[in-house]
């Protein structure tokens, strides 16, 4: 999937406005217009459009966690940060810098507060089966002998259960 796809699904799925994007971006950390974002929401080949690069992804993610969860609150290890400090979620680097599909399964499960048994759910009502081991190996660290990159496939289904969920 690409990134705009990725966009393109999230945004539908979850019911976003133009003026909703503006503030998930600025809430992530990189302000931009209606007038910049609209070109991210064209089909490929068509006048204006644009490919969202791996950082315009990244601060949509954070900023769409921030948006539902709120920003960081302190309560949260050693690197916490004061209630009022005016700090926002702090995304990990690869978000920052270009997010793989775990990381858009990470940032859905911080910012939609879903549990394993959401997500398989929703990849069910997609006609896509899988168990709660499987999903659990996709959130583990990448070094871990257990670790699962999350593919296309698995992504698109999750977000057309989304889909089904939300806009129903």
């Amino acid at each position: 999937m690409t990134k705009n796809d990725i966009l393109i699904r999230l945004r539908y799925a979850l019911n976003i406005t133009d003026l909703a994007l503006v503030d998930i971006f600025a809430l992530g950390g990189r302000p931009m217009k209606v007038d910049a974002i609209r070109p991210l929401f064209l089909k490929e080949g068509e006048p204006g459009y644009r490919e969202c690069d791996g950082p315009t992804l990244g601060s949509f993610l954070q900023g769409l966690v921030v948006s539902r969860r709120g920003p960081r609150d302190g309560r949260a290890g050693k690197d916490s940060q004061p209630a009022d400090s005016g700090k926002t979620f702090a995304a990990p680097p690869s978000w920052q810098s270009d997010p793989s599909n775990n990381d858009v399964l990470k940032a859905l499960r911080i910012a939609l507060q879903l549990k394993d048994s959401d997500i398989a759910f929703f990849l069910q009502s997609a006609g896509m089966p899988v168990t709660v081991s499987e999903i659990n190996a996709l959130f583990r660290k990448e070094g871990h002998p257990k670790y699962q990159q999350c593919g296309d496939q698995f992504l698109r289904n999750l977000l057309v259960g989304m889909t089904k969920k939300y806009r129903a």
